[in-house]
């Protein structure tokens, strides 16, 4: 375990990501780790999108979810559900950062 992996130019042990410090990002995979295992561990786990690129995400959260199949790829399989809906179910979800800029 203590020897140092490479994944693409990054140095996985290492405080630095391609130049970037490590608080430019929002978790680490340890991070991550620890808050999903407080989660119930039989939730599906979704995450946010729209476009391309790549985002932090905020602190996973629980969320009540519907999902509606039909939807365009850009509107997401799954959407959030309201009062009423019938077929909701709760799921982890990583929500990117938005940015306005």
């Amino acid at each position: 375990m203590g020897e140092r992996r490479k994944i693409g130019r990054i140095d996985s042990n290492s405080t630095e990501f391609g130049g970037m410090k490590k608080e430019v990002f929002h978790f680490t995979v340890a991070q991550l780790i620890d808050v999903l295992q407080a989660l119930p561990q039989n939730l599906p786990v979704l995450a946010s999108g729209y476009e391309n690129g790549y985002e932090n995400f905020y602190h996973p959260e629980i969320v009540e979810l519907k999902q509606v199949p039909e939807n365009l790829y850009y509107d997401g399989e799954f959407q959030a559900a309201e009062t009423g809906d019938a077929d909701t179910f709760e799921a982890v979800v990583l929500q990117r950062v938005l940015r306005d800029d």
